[in-house]
């Protein structure tokens, strides 16, 4: 029998949508504002959620303050009140659309658990506008 557990965390941010490749008119075409020179920010917020058999020692399927702890350090403190493009590397080279940023949590926090949990994560960009992604 598996449980699927999940944790929801916060952290504020800024970036800008924007190709290189394209001039500035394209880039306002293609992403509207997200494409301003000078940045925008976002209250984002996620849910993490693990899904795997539970531990007849413990009970739990993953502690929920290890994964606290786990989410404040991969997710928050590398995330909050910065600017996506400019400081955190990944970005300075992949455009930090919702996609892309889900992706990238996705892959930092895969690392840090058991392969036998399954990682889902979804990221409100707003809260009308959100991502899921599962690593499928």
């Amino acid at each position: 029998m598996k449980v699927t557990i999940s944790r929801k965390g916060y952290f504020s941010a800024a970036h800008k949508l924007y190709n290189p490749q394209w001039d500035y008119h394209k880039n306002i075409e293609i992403f509207g504002k997200c494409a301003y020179l000078n940045y925008h920010g976002h209250n984002y917020e996620y849910i993490v959620s693990l899904t795997g058999k539970i531990d007849p020692e413990t009970g739990f399927v993953f502690s929920l303050q290890k994964l606290k702890n786990l989410l404040h350090e991969e997710i928050e403190e590398l995330f909050d009140h910065k600017n996506i493009n400019l400081d955190i590397k990944d970005f300075s080279i992949i455009n930090p659309t919702a996609e892309n940023i889900v992706i990238f949590l996705w892959n930092r926090i895969k690392k840090k658990i058991s392969s036998n949990l399954q990682l889902k994560i979804i990221l409100y960009e707003t809260k009308n506008n959100f991502v899921e992604y599962d690593g499928s």
